[in-house]
């Protein structure tokens, strides 16, 4: 977009607010940015050209995208009457509908013939390795029976074994929900969060509620609920953060205080604040130092590594193209997990994309979607880049992004 561009889309903005009698304030707060962001786009300084950024100022005025842009695509819309694709975690959301231990209630005896934990803590394992490999499918058919057996024992076993099931049902929604929230199924995510707060609780893991409220602020996140994730996350991190002052932290502690430094630097990155989201960034940089080592704490993987992941995010987030690939062209993931991995080849691709790099944009998303198809399929952020990269090349579009495009579902 161009300065005159610029000028003229803002001016645009402002008179539809206007007409539509809102303040600055208002509208910023609709659509999660801030007032000095919204202030800048209608002054012709901030420029926006990600189209889920030009959906999300459009939704917030009550208006077509073309009405504020006349030159963006279609809507990728799949129309109404096309039948719902099967979605990989279907059988794990009808897990999630009703109590998944009723029997138990009434029959106590039937945890009698339940694996014991020693297999129990294996499965559940598994399930961890299937979630960070981007391979839901079976992670819906393992949970199918696990889920429910970690429920029946852990309402009717003994008090030391019910407090180790517990434990393991904690950590079998948390994998859940991080499976949820990559699929973009938030509302599910959310409430496999909260139940593996409250078995968190039961089994008296203290460190694993924490772990639990990090399922749920990313679950918030991607609701686009920021005032909540906000409060979520701080308050984590204000409990978390006063302890490590007055004690010395282990580094379980500090893995989790670090995950939620980086929640509020994606929070405050998607609300457009710079340097709120700087500030956080620079908190989970001093505590990965702390850590010293990549680790996996609680399956979060924090670590020196992931902070600058993470911060590949938040730039390119925030429009930092130039900063995005200058701290991710530099990282060596190969140690962290598929899921990882292939989020620092989507982050990286979508940093190319907003510099107009087509080819080198096309080749990162392909290596992510060698590594990680069901991510690719259903990450937005992804799916919107490729859509400017259709808009930005037009007929000379090469074929391996038209077949990209089609596989994502990027075009209409």
């Amino acid at each position: 977009m161009t300065g005159n561009g610029r000028r003229e889309f803002g001016a645009r903005v402002a008179e539809i607010r206007t007409r539509r009698g809102l303040t600055q304030k208002e509208l910023a707060a609709r659509i999660g940015r801030t007032t000095s962001w919204l202030s800048q786009v209608e002054r012709g300084v901030q420029p926006v050209n990600r189209l889920d950024v030009l959906n999300r100022l459009a939704d917030g005025l009550g208006v077509p995208v073309r009405e504020l842009r006349p030159d963006a695509p279609p809507p990728a819309d799949e129309p109404p009457e096309r039948p719902v694709e099967p979605n990989a975690l279907d059988r794990a959301r009808l897990l999630l509908s009703g109590h998944p231990a009723l029997g138990a209630l009434l029959s106590p005896d039937a945890a009698r013939q339940e694996p014991p934990l020693s297999d129990l803590r294996r499965d559940v394992e598994h399930v961890w390795s299937l979630a960070h490999g981007d391979r839901y499918a079976e992670l819906g058919s393992a949970l199918n029976s696990l889920l429910p057996s970690l429920e029946r024992v852990a309402r009717t076993a003994g008090k030391r074994e019910r407090a180790m099931a517990y434990g393991l049902l904690a950590r079998t929604y948390q994998a859940l929900s991080a499976a949820f929230t990559r699929q973009d199924e938030a509302d599910a995510a959310w409430v496999a969060a909260d139940r593996s707060i409250a078995a968190a609780e039961m089994s008296g893991h203290v460190l694993d509620v924490f772990a639990g409220t990090y399922r749920l602020a990313h679950a918030c996140v991607r609701l686009g609920r920021y005032d909540q994730a906000e409060h979520v996350a701080q308050a984590a991190v204000d409990a978390l953060g006063r302890n490590s002052e007055e004690t010395a932290s282990s580094a379980e502690e500090l893995s989790l205080l670090g995950s939620f430094h980086l929640v509020l630097a994606v929070i405050h990155a998607r609300r457009g604040d710079r340097a709120g989201a700087r500030r956080e960034t620079e908190h989970a940089r001093h505590v990965a130092r702390r850590v010293g080592r990549n680790r996996n704490d609680f399956d979060l993987e924090f670590g020196p590594t992931n902070v600058e992941i993470q911060a590949v995010s938040v730039a390119v987030e925030l429009g930092d193209a130039g900063e995005a690939l200058a701290i991710g062209l530099q990282l060596d993931p190969s140690g962290l997990s598929t899921e990882r991995r292939a989020r620092l080849a989507l982050d990286v691709g979508r940093a190319h994309a907003q510099l107009r790099h087509v080819d080198d944009a096309v080749d990162c998303f392909l290596t992510a979607e060698h590594l990680a198809p069901e991510t690719v399929r259903t990450h937005e952020a992804a799916r919107s880049a490729i859509r400017d990269l259709l808009l930005v090349a037009g007929r000379s579009a090469p074929p391996a992004l038209r077949g990209l495009a089609q596989r994502t579902e990027a075009v209409g």
